[in-house]
């Protein structure tokens, strides 16, 4: 099994926020793919399915960004899924708006819910989608940056068809072919697949 964990806020309040695109992509992936519906489990919401011949458990975490590990590590536990059957889907500061790059290990870069995981699950070595959000240009200015809204705007001109992107090629990243994967998010639509 894989394990596949949006990271976000639980809040309703905070839906709509840079910080919650991990949240919004694992949604469009359960949607796309018929997963079961969403319940409650691991400090967490949990939904099953299969992408392809792989099956996927989407987890997002109720336990804030900052507590993320806690919800992942008793997901971990519980199915004993080892850190390279875990992909974490996150906001990207470090990337332009739209751009998803994917890695395994590295540091956490200042994102406390990788920190989180880090710490939770005794290494960094587990797969990273990384959604871009941009950066607001100073750091002052980055809380209120992941914490605000996505404009309007911002939802028509990238987000929502990223998000089907990255469901549309879900399939490759669940079979492990991740620079098919990224390439397939990046051609433009009449190009891809």
């Amino acid at each position: 099994m894989l394990l596949w964990a949006g990271l976000g806020n639980p809040e309703p309040s905070m839906c709509r926020q840079r910080h919650n695109i991990g949240f919004m992509a694992v949604g469009a992936i359960a949607r796309r793919y018929g997963f079961a519906p969403w319940r409650s489990r691991f400090k967490g919401e949990t939904a099953e399915g299969r992408i392809g011949a792989h099956k996927v458990m989407l987890l997002r975490p109720m336990t804030y960004m900052n507590l993320s590990g806690e919800s992942v590590q008793e997901a971990m536990a519980f199915y004993k899924i080892s850190p390279e059957k875990l992909t974490a889907f996150h906001d990207e500061l470090d990337l332009v708006p739209g751009k998803v790059r994917v890695k395994r290990g590295g540091g956490a870069a200042g994102h406390n819910g990788l920190r989180s995981i880090d710490k939770m699950i005794g290494t960094p070595d587990y797969w990273r989608v990384r959604l871009g959000i941009g950066h607001p240009g100073a750091r002052e200015r980055v809380n209120s940056w992941v914490l605000g809204n996505f404009s309007e705007a911002e939802r028509q001109e990238w987000l929502d068809s990223l998000l089907e992107r990255v469901a549309d090629a879900a399939p490759l990243l669940a079979d492990g072919k991740l620079d098919k994967f990224t390439t397939e998010i990046a051609l433009p639509e009449g190009n891809r697949g």
